[in-house]
């Protein structure tokens, strides 16, 4: 099994340059209406809105409408959580808690994405 977690997103290409930036990774898939990651086999996709609308149709209310709105926390247990989460605010995410020690062992920090995803780099403490 492998996940495939998929955003979706207001603007395609500024979410790729965004995401491409902070992880310092190209997609493995740029084609309109996906761009995909690989993170250490799972996938991170990308996908605008308006394509998960066509999907829905009228069954569901239109993703857009939450825009701002946290619909997703992406959560990355990585080897140097302090230096990925300061390129992502270079790259223009929006800090929310900085690097700390958090109850359940790691050390975490939170950020925005341009998209208002809750982006979290953290490392388990040893």
């Amino acid at each position: 099994m492998r996940l495939n977690a998929i955003l979706y997103v207001r603007d395609q290409k500024r979410s790729r340059a965004f995401y491409e930036d902070v992880l310092g990774v190209a997609p493995q898939l740029d084609v309109p209406g996906m761009t995909e990651f690989p993170l250490d086999g799972a996938v991170l996709g990308l996908m605008p809105e308006a394509g998960i609308r066509r999907l829905l149709g009228d069954a569901l209310p239109d993703p857009a409408q939450a825009r701002g709105v946290p619909r997703v926390e992406l959560y990355l247990t990585v080897s140097d959580p302090a230096a990925l989460h300061a390129r992502a605010l270079a790259a223009g995410a929006v800090e929310l808690s900085p690097l700390a020690a958090r109850d359940w062992g790691d050390d975490a920090a939170y950020s925005l994405d341009p998209d208002g995803h809750v982006l979290v780099f953290a490392k388990t403490r040893e």
